[in-house]
């Protein structure tokens, strides 16, 4: 039975430094590409079909550079952070001490980032593993690999495993890694999370 490959972006300088990285196009860092070309091994011997990438340039090259054939697809953009953009989540307690994405969201920001609820994201995610659900159905199908980021693909996990948007809280995901859900039972069910390119 084919797996879902969850596979988040190499670094960039946002994403070092902590900055909400929604709808930026940001590339990745030397370090990041580096990091995306070291992915090739944890996805050498395994048969990937069909490949949907973020449209973003960091998702993009990180799929180049682990050896994959991506076709952008807008539905796995990132969170739109709105009025966070750019913004540190330290940056965000020195107003909103208690302020956390998952439960209390984003401020609206200008008309070029207007902000998206949990709940969006997640519709989005639905639409993406709708997308794919005839792929992952196949008998001895390959596996089918999506190429996004950290907030996006932790929706997505959750919606997978049947959980609200919100319990993608639940899955920490760090640069440059790649996460599988296959199947227990006929169930969708984890089978690695978050395993490092080095």
């Amino acid at each position: 039975m084919s797996e879902l490959l969850l596979i988040r972006h190499g670094e960039t300088e946002w994403s070092r430094t902590g900055r909400h990285t929604g709808l930026t196009d940001i590339p990745l860092t030397e370090h990041g590409e580096r990091q995306a070309e070291a992915l090739r091994p944890l996805l050498a011997g395994r048969t990937v079909g069909p490949v949907l990438a973020s449209p973003l340039k960091r998702a993009l090259r990180t799929a180049e550079l682990a050896g994959l054939d991506p076709q952008p697809d807008p539905d796995l953009r990132e969170w739109d952070y709105g009025g966070y953009e750019g913004v540190t989540t330290d940056e965000i307690h020195r107003t909103r001490p208690d302020w956390y994405l998952w439960d209390d969201g984003v401020v609206p920001g200008d008309a070029g980032h207007p902000g998206e609820t949990a709940a969006q994201v997640g519709a989005r995610a639905d639409r993406v593993l709708a997308r794919i659900a005839p792929w992952l159905a196949e008998p001895d199908g390959p596996d089918v690999a999506l190429v996004a980021h950290a907030h996006f693909l932790r929706v997505l996990t959750a919606r997978r495993l049947g959980l609200p948007a919100t319990a993608g809280a639940l899955f920490r995901l760090d640069t440059a890694t790649v996460s599988r859900i296959g199947t227990e039972h006929g169930r969708p069910a984890l089978v690695a999370w978050n395993l490092p390119s080095a």
